[in-house]
C-alpha cells in the first residue's frame, strides 16, 4: 500500500514537471516538443488515475462501523461525480448510464439534462487554459469522421484508443462495463438494491449471464461477458488504434478530447 502512496507522489511531481516544461515548450514555439510532452503527460495523468483508483479498491472498510459506508457523491462537484461513474464503467458511457451508475454506486443524483451543458463547459475551459486540469469530462470520437460520437462521455486522461468509437464498440463498451459492474458489486458486502437492478439490466442483455435455475450472479455475469467479448475485442481494438493513429496525425489537441467540427466537404477527406 505504502508503494503505491509514493508511487502516486512521484506521478504527481512528475505531472507538474511536465506541466512546467509543456508550458515552455509553447512559449518557445516548439511544437514537435509540445505535442510530444502532450502526450506524456496524458498518458501521465492517465497512470494517476488508475493508481488512485487501485488505492481505493485495496482500502479496507472500517470494521467499527456497523453500517455499510457508502462513497459520498451528491456533495461532490457535477464533473467529479461524472469522473468517478466513468472510472468504474472504464468506458465512453451515455449520460443515462452515468446517473444511473452514480446512483447505484455513489448515492449521487445527477440530472441527465447537466451532462449536456457539462461537455461544453469543459471544452471552453480546456480551451481558455489546455491541461490546467488534472482531467476534463469530454466526448467519445466516432472512428470513422473523428467528429464527437453522439450522446457519449469519457475522461480525458484515458488513452486516445479508449475513446474512439468503431462498429464493434458499442457492443464490446457494454460488456465491458457489464465486468466492471458486476465486480463491483461482487466486492461490495450489501450492495445497495440500485446497484443489483443495474447488474441486472446488464445481465438481461447478456446470454448465459444467469445460472441454469435463472439466478443472477456477479462472477456468473462476468463469465459471460468475458465469453462474449472474446469474439469481438481484437478487431474493435484493432478498428480503434487505426482510427487514433489517423486522429493523432489530423486533428489539434482540442479536437483529439472533443472531437472535429467537420462542414460537408471535409467529412470525404476526414474518412480518407
Amino acid at each position: 500500500m505504502l508503494d503505491v502512496a509514493e508511487s502516486i507522489e512521484q506521478l504527481e511531481q512528475r505531472i507538474d514537471r511536465l506541466r512546467a516544461e509543456l508550458r515552455r515548450a509553447a512559449a518557445a514555439g516548439d511544437r514537435v516538443r509540445t505535442r510530444a510532452l502532450r502526450t506524456e503527460l496524458r498518458q501521465a495523468e492517465h497512470t494517476w488515475d488508475e493508481a488512485l483508483r487501485d488505492i481505493e479498491e485495496r482500502a479496507s472498510p472500517v470494521e467499527a462501523a456497523p453500517v455499510p459506508v457508502r462513497e459520498p457523491g451528491p456533495l461532490l462537484p457535477i464533473r467529479e461525480q461524472v469522473h468517478q461513474a466513468l472510472t468504474l464503467l472504464s468506458v465512453p458511457a451515455a449520460p443515462k448510464m452515468i446517473v444511473a451508475v452514480n446512483a447505484a454506486f455513489f448515492a449521487g443524483q445527477i440530472l441527465g439534462i447537466r451532462l449536456t451543458s457539462l461537455r461544453r463547459d469543459e471544452e471552453r475551459s480546456f480551451a481558455a487554459a489546455p491541461f490546467a486540469r488534472p482531467y476534463y469530462i469530454c466526448g467519445a470520437l466516432s472512428a470513422d469522421l473523428l467528429s464527437p460520437a453522439r450522446g457519449l462521455l469519457t475522461v480525458s486522461t484515458w488513452l486516445l484508443e479508449r475513446r474512439m468509437i468503431g462498429p464493434l464498440s458499442p457492443r464490446v463498451d457494454f460488456l465491458t462495463a457489464a465486468i466492471s459492474v458486476a465486480n463491483r458489486v461482487a466486492r461490495l458486502s450489501e450492495p445497495a438494491p440500485g446497484a443489483l437492478r443495474l447488474l441486472q439490466r446488464f445481465a438481461a442483455n447478456i446470454p448465459g449471464a444467469a445460472d441454469s435455475s435463472g439466478t443472477m450472479k456477479p462472477a456468473i455475469v462476468v463469465r459471460a461477458a468475458e465469453t462474449e467479448l472474446e469474439v469481438h475485442a481484437a478487431a474493435d481494438q484493432e478498428h480503434r488504434k487505426a482510427a487514433a493513429a489517423r486522429a493523432r496525425k489530423q486533428l489539434s489537441d482540442v479536437e483529439q478530447l472533443f472531437g472535429a467540427s467537420l462542414g460537408p466537404a471535409d467529412r470525404v477527406s476526414k474518412v480518407r
